[in-house]
């Protein structure tokens, strides 16, 4: 089988495996082990052994426990609560940027934003959500574990040489950052409805961090909107039959359409980042809309409100990163006409 076509079957199976064993083991925010199967599997990279999964583990239940320490200095102090959120995040960003590490990188940014926020509806809720973010990293693991030998990569790739200066990263770096601090402040207004959107704004920020500005609005907006559609497409057929091997059908046939996308099995001018975060957020409002069904919650207006706030968040995204561009233009020029003079 060609390696692209091996790829697409891991990711897609990847994806519907751990969907089903959280949907049917009944584990709490059953999304998130399908959107952290979607990070793991898309690495062209085998995936790791039982040590490195077990540290990769236990960094995650380390970096969601500092969450769980700010969230009552949110409450107490919220200024400096906001520095300390506002340094990790800029450090989880640095960690992707500079040390190659996306996947703990996220983690840590789940623990310096998602938790806190969670901590100031219910401390509660945010133990529970902090249980079911690493129980889904672990069936995210074990799903590849199953599958990946069924579909191997070739050989182990080499790691692509960096380009770019320090100053380059510190401003990537600072530029995601921006991204993610206002969402975390909206969701601080409804942590119990808007935790979504600050897992998107955190998606987003991780993919705007390596974005060209003449690509920006395709990529954040149009995934956006491509995930939606999916979503709704996905929506629509589970009401042929509400069964979870049905769901799990659609999802295997999406995500297989997705990776062939994302692995250029058909010829598309979109980059890999778009297909994956269309994925990713489909996963996501797919995964409150069923949640929004089981509490018995309107689902369409739920989704139409969560997807009005995805498609801001990426407006907002690459509005930032203009505006942020221009002033670094204007700042170059200024610093190159003074030492002329």
């Amino acid at each position: 089988m060609p390696l692209a076509a091996r790829r697409c079957y891991r990711l897609a199976f990847v994806t519907t495996l751990s969907l089903a064993l959280c949907y049917g083991l009944d584990i709490g925010i059953p999304f998130v082990a399908p959107v952290f199967a979607v990070l793991v599997a898309s690495a062209p990279t085998p995936p790791p052994d039982a040590r490195a999964a077990l540290g990769l583990v236990l960094f995650m239940a380390a970096a969601l426990t500092i969450g769980i320490l700010i969230g009552p200095l949110l409450q107490q102090a919220p200024f400096t609560a906001l520095l300390i959120i506002t340094a990790g995040t800029y450090f989880s960003h640095r960690l992707a940027i500079s040390g190659g590490k996306p996947l703990p990188a996220t983690l840590l940014a789940l623990g310096f934003t998602v938790i806190p926020a969670a901590d100031v509806a219910s401390s509660a809720l945010a133990s529970a959500l902090v249980e079911a973010l690493v129980l889904g990293l672990a069936i995210a693991i074990f799903s590849l574990w199953m599958v990946y030998p069924f579909f191997p990569e070739d050989t182990a790739p080499a790691r692509p040489e960096k380009s770019g200066t320090v100053s380059d990263d510190h401003w990537l770096c600072l530029r995601a950052t921006l991204v993610v601090l206002p969402a975390f402040a909206f969701t601080l207004t409804n942590p119990t409805t808007n935790l979504p959107f600050l897992v998107k704004s955190i998606l987003l920020g991780r993919e705007a961090s390596d974005l060209q500005l003449r690509h920006a609005g395709r990529e954040l907006v149009g995934s956006t909107l491509a995930g939606g559609l999916l979503a709704i497409a996905v929506w629509w057929c589970l009401g042929v039959a509400v069964e979870l091997w049905f769901f799990c059908g659609w999802i295997l046939l999406v995500s297989l359409f997705v990776a062939a996308g994302c692995y250029q099995v058909f010829r598309n001018r979109f980059s890999p980042g778009f297909w994956s975060n269309t994925l990713m957020n489909m996963l996501i409002l797919l995964g409150a809309a069923v949640q929004d069904s089981v509490v018995g919650n309107d689902v369409y207006r739920a989704f139409l409100v969560r997807m009005s706030l995805f498609l801001l968040v990426a407006v907002y995204a690459l509005i930032a990163m203009q505006l942020l561009e221009w002033w670094r233009r204007r700042r170059r020029q200024a610093r190159n006409f003074r030492r002329s003079q």
